[in-house]
Order: C-alpha cells, then structure tokens, then sequence
C-alpha cells in the first residue's frame, strides 16, 4: 500500500524554521507537518533540494515544480545531481506584450522577490499565448518588479492552462488591467481580501456548476 503523503508550502516570508531566502522565493515545504524541506533556485534552470528524509524529495520537487515549471535540475546539498526533467523553451518576452490575468499583488511578497531578482533572467514566468500577446498564468509580483527594476523584457516559457484563465483575463480587462502596469499593489490584508477572496468565490461558484 502506497504512503500518504501531505506536502503543504510554506507561504509566509518569517519562519525559523527556514532560511530568509528559500522562504522569500517560496521554496520551503513540510511533509506530513513534520519534516522540513528547502528548495532553493541558484540559476535559471536548477535548483538545490534539502530536508529530513531523501526519501520524499521527488514528492518534494513534483509540489515545487507545480510552481516552477521552469526549474528541471535538481541537485542535493552536496551537490549531487538527483533528478533532472525535459528541458522547457525559454525566451525574451516584452512585458508590455503580456496580458495579466491577475488583479492585485500584495507588497508583502513584492518585496520579499525584491531581495533576490537582480537581472532580467531572474524572472521566468508561465504564458499561454493571446492572439499577439501573452497571458501571464503567474508571475504577476514578479512582473511588478521588473517594472520597478526599469526591465523592459522578462524570460518566459509556453505551458498548458484551463480554459478558465480566460474567464481571469475578461475579468482583468473589465477592470482595466490591460498591462502589467495596470496591476494594483495591496498590503497584504486587503489583497488577501480582494485578490484570494475573489479566486475562492470563484472556485466555489465553479463547484456549484459541476455538482
């Protein structure tokens, strides 16, 4: 019989238990609220595992990679390569060429991504394409921060999205967010209330359709 496994991320940006700048790129996660795991980016494609128990680092990676596709080497701490996925196309993108699909960030997390993005290439995000633009599938405080750091152009990668991005994207543009400068930056209580508030009402109005 196969183990269950509960892998949570931790989404704060001050725990203890974790170094600053794992938690800063969303890199820390837990395994059965026991073990403790560190998953920090060094370059654009790769990224280095630790924790508890090797045993759960491929469950560990796969939860990762939900959020960083882009991320397909894997090594452990001493260097060990461990896993290592297909190679993802990425390019040059102008960022006045991407549609958001999001409405607000908080600045909380803008700046946490603040204290590690240095260069263009620091900034990977998630597209489907929209006629001659591109949907931002994540990556919006990313995006605001390359804004910040006077980038004109970001790295992206093509991926595969629900058709539901697409009601995100309506909704964007009804509220006038037709470029990544159109993004509002919340402190961190209001866009919980407005940003995480709005995809909960939406995912349960979702559920009700498909009962």
């Amino acid at each position: 019989m196969s183990e269950n496994i509960k892998i949570t991320r931790v989404n704060v940006y001050s725990d203890s238990r974790f170094n600053k700048k794992v938690l800063n790129q969303h890199g820390a996660f837990t395994v059965n609220d026991k073990y403790l795991y560190e998953v920090e980016i060094f370059n654009e494609n790769s990224a280095r595992i630790s924790g508890s128990k090797k045993k759960y680092y491929k469950d560990v990676i796969k939860e990762f990679r939900f959020f960083a596709e882009h991320i397909t080497n894997f090594f452990d701490a001493s260097g060990k390569k461990i896993l290592e996925y297909k190679p993802i196309n990425i390019f040059k993108v102008d960022i006045d060429k991407i549609q958001p699909s999001q409405f607000y960030v908080s600045n909380d997390k803008k700046q946490a991504i603040k204290s590690f993005v240095e260069t263009e290439k620091d900034i990977i995000i998630p597209l489907t394409p929209l006629k001659d633009k591109y949907i931002s599938l994540d990556g919006h405080t990313r995006l605001l921060v390359a804004i910040d750091l006077g980038f004109e152009y970001v790295y992206g990668f093509v991926t595969e999205t629900s058709e539901h991005i697409f009601d995100f994207v309506t909704e964007a543009k009804a509220k006038n967010i037709n470029n990544v400068r159109d993004i509002e930056v919340l402190d961190h209580k209001d866009y919980i209330e407005k940003w995480i508030g709005y995809c909960d009402e939406y995912w349960s109005k979702i559920d009700l359709k498909n009962d």
